[in-house]
């Protein structure tokens, strides 16, 4: 789907092993997802697709392992230095009450603000680019609350492009979004990722992983299946495996894309 940027290392995850006291949820985890390349994490629920996310965004500590996201190690970065590498979009973002579109963008360069430097006109830039990527920048002036989900949604989208990281991180970005929504949001990930991001996304439907990822990260219990093209990577088998699915794999005329077909229990 796209090249690499070989003048930007992406993200490099080795030997991640992560958890909670008494559970551990990932083990041995690594993952290497090029710069302007789309990556999609499937598995069941409970696999530790997310607290993967969090460890890679530095929000989780991990127990053993390294993060490297654009040649950096970001465990050993401070919170404000790691937050100029990687944006985590999590599941389920709350806003401040009634804020605008706008504003919620602005948070977005939180990160580059400081005692020496306050608001500039790089970061109005940065705002405004954002909103004018999502297709947002009409509702600048609208609260946030009174968006539908897929408006709610692009707009939580430009506040993490504004931050303006090279990898951003994405846990289901597409959840309880309508098929037309999907298609939307899926589009403007495959468009951030030609900008020369790295951008890796948790995703239940393997459908539109297989369609949309150059890179398919299949984990269960807490480790990695499979990794690799989806062409290369989806098959009966890991189906089966993942979710204890009969499936048929066909092929999506024009770009022949894999599609799950679940057989009927019974």
């Amino acid at each position: 789907m796209t090249t690499a940027h070989p003048g930007h290392p992406g993200l490099d995850v080795r030997g991640l092993h992560a958890g909670h006291p008494g559970r551990p949820v990932v083990h041995g985890v690594d993952l290497t997802v090029p710069a302007g390349h789309v990556a999609a994490v499937v598995g069941p629920n409970g696999c530790g697709k997310s607290t993967l996310l969090r460890t890679i965004a530095r929000l989780h500590r991990p127990e053993a392992g390294s993060v490297h996201a654009d040649g950096a190690d970001v465990w050993k970065l401070t919170q404000r230095q790691a937050a100029h590498k990687v944006a985590l979009l999590p599941q389920s973002p709350r806003a401040p009450e009634a804020v605008t579109v706008a504003g919620l963008v602005r948070y977005g360069r939180h990160p580059h603000q400081g005692l020496l430097r306050q608001w500039s006109r790089e970061d109005e830039h940065a705002v405004r680019d954002a909103l004018q990527a999502t297709g947002t920048a009409e509702l600048a002036a609208e609260r946030l609350d009174r968006l539908s989900g897929g408006q709610r949604q692009r707009c939580w989208l430009a506040m993490v492009l504004a931050q303006h990281t090279p990898v951003v991180l994405l846990d289901e970005p597409t959840s309880a979004l309508d098929l037309g929504h999907v298609v939307d949001v899926l589009e403007l990930v495959r468009q951030v990722a030609a900008t020369g991001r790295t951008v890796v996304m948790v995703l239940h439907d393997l459908a539109s992983a297989a369609r949309y990822a150059d890179t398919l990260i299949a984990m269960k219990d807490g480790r990695v299946l499979a990794q690799g093209p989806p062409r290369d990577t989806v098959d009966e088998a890991l189906v089966k495996e993942l979710y204890r699915v009969e499936a048929d794999i066909l092929h999506a005329p024009g770009d022949a894309a894999p599609v799950v077909v679940p057989r009927a229990r019974g």
